[in-house]
This record gives structure tokens, C-alpha cells and sequence, in this order.
């Protein structure tokens, strides 16, 4: 078994819960011989468990992390297919019969050592009511992209690859890091390239702004600025993340059941 999956059927795991509606998940756990971790509380948690949908993982990985997660959608919001009941989830991951997938970073630090990191995508954008930026991309110390004039650059992991990189490519991709384009003017609209490559974007012409994720905190690049991104060797370990991204599940919530 799994070194983070057999933490799972430990009595007295400390457990974080995260997200909204968390009072709809509170009972559900009481069979369970686990310590939920309240508010204040100055404990390290060994499980965060993130009720609500993909902001919520987002959310706890910016707050714990590289602490084991477990992700379920919140049923006031998320409709569920009978296959991932709640009750049913839960039974399967506190015996440790739920898949466990390994979430690496992105990170992306400034000239001036400011850093953010996401286990989505990092982006870098033109500013609200200003013109396309113009971007210039390395590889590994090489030019990739002399010139990439866009409104935006998304930088993602194989597990983002599914938010914006998809709705600008139509594509995902499950290795790797990709890089997209958004509205470039050559049409060519994004490239992914292998786990270690260590990538530079040049802002030739700005100014720009980049995000993380969720993440509030928002970086300004000027005229000239450096960024670099890096894919982290570290990665959190997540439980349910087929139940979370079922395909069933998704389309009840598309057709708004």
C-alpha cells in the first residue's frame, strides 16, 4: 500500500475541512475515527478535505500545502452521479480503496525574487483596458517564441491542462507542461513541452499582470521584465480525483440537473 494511502486508516488522523457547506459533510464523517481539526486550532493537519468544487482545492493547496487532499464536490452545487455518492466516497478512502494521484506545481518568480506557484496554471496577462502584450519564450536558455503577440500566456500542468489551456486549444494533455496563447496573432495557439523544461518569458512589450490558480495576489511585469517557470519535483498527493472530474457527474452539472 501507499505510504499516503495507508495514513488513511490511521486512528485519530487529524482532518482539515475546507470549502462550503461543510455542515452537510460533518455527520457524514461521524462513523469514522478521525480528530476534525476547528477553526484555531494550532495542530498540522494530515488530511485536508476539500468540500465545493475545483476553487476549494485550489484554495487548500495555497493553504496547506503538500498536505495530503482529498476533493469532493459539495451536492448543493454539484449534482453527483450514483457511483460517487458521498457516504460512498468517504467508506472507500478511510479504507484506503480510493485512487491517489500526485499533483506537481507550477512556479513562476520575478527578476525581484517574487514568487507564485499553482497546481493549475500560472498566467500572464495584458492589463484590464490596455493593448495585446508582446512575449518572447526560452527553453531551457534557447528561443522557443522570438515574438508572441497575444492578450495572454497560460502556463499549465497536465492536471490545468483541462481549465484555460483547453478552452484556448480545444485540447489537453497528461504529461508535461503546456503553454497556450490566448487570441495570438500568428494562430499559433500553444506547444507542451517535457516535465523538466525550465521555461523564460521576456515581456517585450507590456505591461502585464500574472496569477496563480485562485490565488488573489496578482504580479505586475513592466516593459523588459524576466519571469521564469519552473514544474516543481514535489507533488501533493490527492485522493478521488476521478470521482471529482467524472465525466457523468460533470455533464449533470452542465445540463444544470
Amino acid at each position: 500500500m501507499d505510504q499516503s494511502a495507508k495514513l488513511l486508516t490511521r486512528p485519530g488522523l487529524k482532518v482539515k475541512l475546507v470549502g462550503r457547506n461543510l455542515d452537510d459533510l460533518r455527520p457524514l464523517l461521524t462513523p469514522y475515527p478521525v480528530k476534525l481539526l476547528e477553526p484555531g486550532d494550532a495542530e498540522t493537519p494530515e488530511l485536508v478535505i476539500c468540500h465545493g468544487g475545483d476553487g476549494s482545492l485550489l484554495g487548500a493547496e495555497r493553504d496547506f500545502p503538500g498536505i495530503p487532499k482529498f476533493a469532493i464536490r459539495d451536492r448543493r452545487n454539484n449534482p453527483k452521479c450514483p457511483q460517487h455518492d458521498e457516504q460512498l466516497l468517504l467508506q472507500k478512502l478511510f479504507s484506503a480503496k480510493i485512487d491517489v494521484h500526485y499533483l506537481p506545481k507550477l512556479t513562476a518568480t520575478t527578476e525581484a525574487d517574487e514568487c507564485l506557484d499553482g497546481i493549475n496554471d500560472i498566467v500572464v496577462s495584458r492589463e484590464v483596458h490596455l493593448g495585446a502584450i508582446r512575449t518572447r519564450i526560452r527553453e531551457n536558455g534557447r528561443i522557443l517564441r522570438h515574438q508572441v503577440i497575444s492578450d495572454g500566456v497560460v502556463f499549465c500542468t497536465a492536471f490545468g491542462s483541462t481549465g484555460y489551456f483547453q478552452s484556448i486549444t480545444r485540447g489537453n494533455f497528461q504529461r508535461g507542461v503546456g503553454i497556450a496563447f490566448s487570441n495570438s496573432m500568428d494562430g499559433d495557439s500553444f506547444t507542451v513541452l517535457p516535465e523538466d523544461a525550465a521555461l523564460e518569458l521576456e515581456l517585450l512589450r507590456g505591461p502585464a499582470c500574472v496569477v496563480a490558480d485562485n490565488n488573489p495576489r496578482i504580479l505586475h511585469l513592466a516593459d523588459g521584465a524576466r519571469l521564469k517557470l519552473l514544474l516543481t519535483r514535489q507533488a501533493t498527493p490527492v485522493f478521488g480525483l476521478e470521482a471529482f472530474r467524472c465525466q457523468d457527474c460533470y455533464l449533470l452539472r452542465r445540463n444544470g440537473v
